[in-house]
């Protein structure tokens, strides 16, 4: 049967018996003879182990998840017995379920921040709140941020500070910036400059440029801080160099506040500062 393609007919989506017979028949290159009750056999079997193979697949796709959903809960379960529940069980359960396909929280985190950006806070708080509730740090970041500035929901700095919490509490960036404006100026917390300046630098070792800004203005002003403009140079300088081309406000702002403190500095801090921008690495 060299130079011949031979297709199987689909009917309505399904292989009717008949055609499949007939096809494999074509393929193997064989025609009916006396001994075709045997092969007729041999391909009927064959037809069963493929149907078993795939019902097995089935079921293992089904146990799978099954056995992802009840980790989960065990993990709820020892959670509370033991008293130690809080957000890096819930992190680890959004985890782990992503990994067994039940829920996909980074795209559709993605997808929450995306419609936030686009001013769609209908459809960015209905992604978010869920994953936010199930312990995903960049959609407690995204609602405590909505709750801060009431977009999508009503204005509520108690509810924006337990979900910034949060995020801040897992490492995320934007959270921690966001949480130390918060204790800076003193909103839905009590003004702390210690507290404001101790999240400004997790997140600016994070590489957020906003937050080195402001840890340079900490530095400069010696708020929540010892006055230091060594350190204040330098962060103003790391900022500069990290907010992206299209931020000009964020990078001139850096620019000039790093041109005014080098105005006060000797030329061995200006060179001590520039060394330790020089040599700063995001963590």
């Amino acid at each position: 049967m060299a130079g011949t393609d031979h297709y199987i007919p689909v009917r309505n989506g399904e292989r009717s018996g008949e055609a499949v017979f007939m096809g494999l028949m074509q393929w193997f290159g064989l025609s009916r003879d006396p001994g075709e009750a045997a092969l007729e056999a041999r391909v009927s079997a064959l037809q069963t182990a493929l149907v078993k193979c795939k019902e097995v697949a089935s079921r293992w796709t089904r146990m799978r998840r099954e056995i992802m959903a009840g980790t989960a809960v065990l993990f709820l379960v020892v959670g509370f017995t033991l008293g130690v529940y809080h957000e890096p069980i819930q992190q680890s359960l959004a985890n782990l379920t992503a990994r067994g396909g039940i829920v996909r929280p980074v795209e559709d985190a993605d997808a929450a921040e995306a419609a936030y950006q686009k001013g769609n806070y209908e459809t960015a708080i209905r992604l978010a709140r869920p994953l936010a509730e199930s312990g995903n740090a960049r959609a407690q970041s995204l609602l405590g941020r909505m709750y801060s500035r009431g977009r999508g929901v009503a204005h509520d700095e108690i509810e924006a500070v337990k979900w910034l919490r949060r995020a801040a509490d897992q490492g995320d960036a934007t959270a921690q910036f966001t949480l130390g404006n918060l204790y800076a100026e003193g909103k839905g917390v009590p003004q702390d400059y210690v507290e404001a300046a101790r999240l400004y630098r997790l997140a600016a070792e994070r590489g957020d440029p906003q937050a080195q800004y402001n840890l340079g203005l900490s530095y400069a002003k010696g708020e929540g801080v010892a006055q230091d403009n060594v350190s204040a140079h330098a962060w103003f300088n790391i900022a500069a160099s990290r907010f992206p081309a299209s931020d000009t406000v964020g990078r001139g702002l850096a620019v000039s506040s790093r041109d005014a403190v080098a105005s006060k500095m000797k030329p061995e801090e200006l060179a001590e500062a520039q060394q330790r921008a020089r040599q700063w690495t995001s963590k």
